[in-house]
C-alpha cells in the first residue's frame, strides 16, 4: 500500500443503547434497530442487511472495537474520525466507545473527532416514529466563550492520546456544519491558544461540506481545509427546482410504499468524480453505497447494486485526482465506515463478506 494516502474513516458511535435513545424510540433502541427492520420496496432492493464477521454488534464491548480496528487495517484505512455529539453546555451523547478506547488505552489503532454540531430530530433515526411535522428531540447550541472552554477540556484527554491522529503535524479536528458555528473565527483561535498552553501543537480544522457553492463561502477560509462529499450532485440537490421534484418524488414514494428516488451505483460514481478534489486543501470522500431506507422508508434516497468492483473503480477515479498533491494532502475520507442504516459501510455483511475492504485494499495498493 502506498502509505502516502491517508484514508480517514467516519465512525458513527450508535451502536449502544443510552438513556435518551430509551426515551425517544424504546427501550434498547441502537442503530441495528432500524438495520434488522429494514424492508424491500421493489423488487431487487437489497434490504434488509446483516452484519457478517461483526455480527450485531455493542460497542461498549472491547473486543468489538479491537476487531473493527484489525478489519481497518487489512482495509488500508489510517484513522477512525469518530461523530462527536456535543450540543452545548456541556451535553454529550454517544460518548461512551471512544472515552472508553482512552480509558482502556486499546485498540492500537489512531482516531480523531468529526463535531456532528446539528439539532437531531424525531426523523433523525426511527422511520416508525417519524411525525408529519418534524420536532427537535435535542438542540445544538453555541452558549458562548465558557462553552467553547468546556468543551476543549473535556475532550482534552483525547487531543493528549498518543493515538490521536494529526495532520500536518496538527490534531485533526472536523467540523459537520462548518457554516453554523457562530464565529469560528474565535473558536479557532481560542482551542489553538488553550492547545499550546496544554503542551500540544495546535488543529487542523477541517470543514465538511456536500455543497459545491459552499467551497466558495469566505466563511470556510477560516479553515485549514475541507472535506467534500458530492452526494448532493448525484441528485442535484443543489439546483431547487430538482430539490421541489424530488420533494415531490419523496412524498409519492411514501404513499405507495415505492421507492423512487434510485439511481445505479454506477452512474452515481461518475456523478460523484470531481476537478476540485485535485486542490490541494480539499480532500474528497469515497462512498460504498448508499440506501437511507431503514432510517426514511421507501422515500429513501438509493445508489442501487454497489459493488466491490464498481467501489474499486470510484476509488481508483478519486485516487487519479489526488495523485500529484503534496503527500501531506493524499487524504480521502472514507463515508463511512459503519453507517448500516444509510447502507453507507465497509464492514462485512452476508451478501459481499470482506470484498469492499479488499477492493479499498487493492486500489490503494496500486496507488
Amino acid at each position: 500500500m502506498s502509505n502516502k494516502v491517508k484514508v480517514i474513516a467516519f465512525y458513527l458511535p450508535q451502536f449502544h443503547p443510552i438513556p435518551e435513545n430509551d426515551e425517544w424510540w424504546g427501550n434498547g433502541f441502537t442503530e441495528w434497530t432500524s438495520v434488522g427492520r429494514a424492508k424491500k420496496y421493489y423488487r431487487k432492493h437489497y434490504q434488509p442487511r446483516v452484519p457478517a464477521d461483526l455480527g450485531y454488534y455493542d460497542l461498549r464491548l472491547p473486543q468489538v472495537r479491537r476487531q473493527q480496528a484489525d478489519l481497518a487495517k487489512e482495509a488500508g484505512i489510517s484513522a477512525f474520525c469518530y461523530w462527536h455529539y456535543w450540543f452545548g453546555n456541556g451535553k454529550q451523547l454517544l460518548e461512551t466507545p471512544l472515552q472508553e478506547v482512552v480509558k482502556l488505552g486499546e485498540p492500537d489503532f489512531p482516531f480523531c473527532l468529526g463535531w456532528a454540531n446539528h439539532t437531531w430530530w424525531n426523523k433523525s433515526w426511527n422511520r416508525e416514529k417519524q411525525t408529519i411535522i418534524p420536532k427537535p428531540l435535542i438542540l445544538q447550541t453555541y452558549p458562548g466563550e465558557k462553552d467553547i472552554d468546556n468543551h476543549f477540556f473535556t475532550m482534552l484527554p483525547m487531543f493528549k492520546d498518543k493515538r490521536y491522529f494529526r495532520l500536518h503535524g496538527r490534531l485533526l479536528f472536523l467540523i459537520y456544519a462548518p457554516l453554523d458555528i457562530p464565529d469560528f473565527k474565535y473558536f479557532k483561535n481560542r482551542w489553538n491558544e488553550l492547545a499550546i498552553q496544554n503542551n500540544l501543537p495546535g488543529f487542523y480544522f477541517i470543514a465538511n461540506t456536500e455543497n459545491i457553492s459552499n467551497l466558495e463561502d469566505s466563511s470556510l477560509k477560516e479553515f485549514d481545509a475541507v472535506s467534500f462529499s458530492r452526494l448532493h450532485s448525484v441528485w442535484n440537490m443543489e439546483n431547487r427546482i430538482k430539490n421541489f421534484i424530488l420533494l415531490v418524488t419523496r412524498n409519492i414514494s411514501r404513499l405507495f410504499g415505492y421507492s423512487l428516488n434510485k439511481i445505479s451505483y454506477e452512474k452515481a460514481i461518475e456523478y460523484m468524480d470531481d476537478i476540485y478534489y485535485t486542490k490541494n486543501k480539499i480532500y474528497p470522500n469515497i462512498v460504498p453505497g448508499w440506501d437511507n431506507s431503514p432510517r426514511r422508508g421507501p422515500g429513501a434516497f438509493i445508489f442501487q447494486n454497489s459493488t466491490p468492483e464498481l467501489f474499486k473503480k470510484h476509488v481508483d477515479m478519486i485516487l487519479s485526482r489526488i495523485k500529484n498533491k503534496p503527500d501531506e494532502d493524499k487524504v480521502i475520507f472514507l463515508k463511512s465506515w459503519n453507517e448500516w442504516a444509510e447502507g453507507n459501510y465497509l464492514e462485512p455483511d452476508l451478501k459481499w463478506g470482506k470484498d469492499y475492504i479488499v477492493a479499498l485494499r487493492k486500489a490503494l495498493d496500486n496507488m
